[in-house]
């Protein structure tokens, strides 16, 4: 036997050595922890597969069963109505699919994914989701625009549009909240020190023009 071979049959004989499973640390396991506590608490909704057929594309589940994948989805985006999820999936779906099917699924799935984030409980909760999300990509893009500039015309166009666009976000996120509460607003007022002769201001406190302010006076 050669001393290649011999070399050879003597590796190939040595038993292998499991490599050994990184321990976390204690701060990494807590983290860990939580990351597994919040996975558990997500609703879960199968992903979407970008198939094309000529110039027609086609958006599936990637699930084993369709139907199970249908009402999953359906209860992921707050609605009992087909009409209204195929909808949406469409508008969502016609987004993205100028980006090739890689790129098309990625966004098309970021998109259910933010939907999915807020925990819809009502269709128009469903369409502010998605509303937010392409704005968010917009604003991406445009700050990515903002990053690259060549001139002041291109720094003024994409800037403009850039604060539009976040000034649009955050006013969506307002929205949300206030369609959620009915569009009431609570004070609650925990603990007041009131001096000996002096005045507490109790509720929301206006700086000019508002609702006028309640005082709580109190005399020596």
């Amino acid at each position: 036997m050669s001393k290649v071979s011999a070399k050879r049959s003597a590796k190939s004989a040595a038993p292998s050595v499991p490599a050994k499973r990184y321990e976390p640390t204690p701060n990494e396991q807590a983290a860990l922890d939580a990351f597994n506590a919040r996975q558990a608490a997500r609703a879960p909704s199968p992903h979407l597969k970008v198939s094309g057929k000529g110039n027609v594309a086609e958006l599936a589940p990637d699930h084993p069963d369709g139907e199970t994948a249908q009402n999953i989805m359906m209860e992921s985006l707050g609605s009992a109505d087909r009409d209204f999820v195929d909808g949406l999936l469409a508008q969502a779906g016609l987004l993205c699919l100028d980006r090739g099917t890689h790129e098309s699924e990625r966004q098309l799935n970021f998109i259910l994914s933010v939907v999915r984030s807020i925990k819809p409980r009502d269709e128009i909760e469903a369409m502010l989701g998605a509303q937010m999300a392409t704005v968010h990509m917009a604003s991406m893009t445009f700050a990515r625009r903002l990053a690259h500039v060549d001139n002041i015309a291109q720094q003024d166009s994409a800037e403009r549009a850039f604060n539009k666009l976040t000034r649009t976000f955050t006013t969506q996120v307002e929205a949300l909240k206030r369609y959620r509460t009915g569009g009431e607003q609570r004070v609650t007022v925990q603990h007041v020190n009131v001096n000996e002769g002096g005045q507490a201001i109790v509720g929301n406190v206006s700086g000019g023009g508002g609702v006028p302010q309640k005082k709580v006076e109190t005399t020596s």
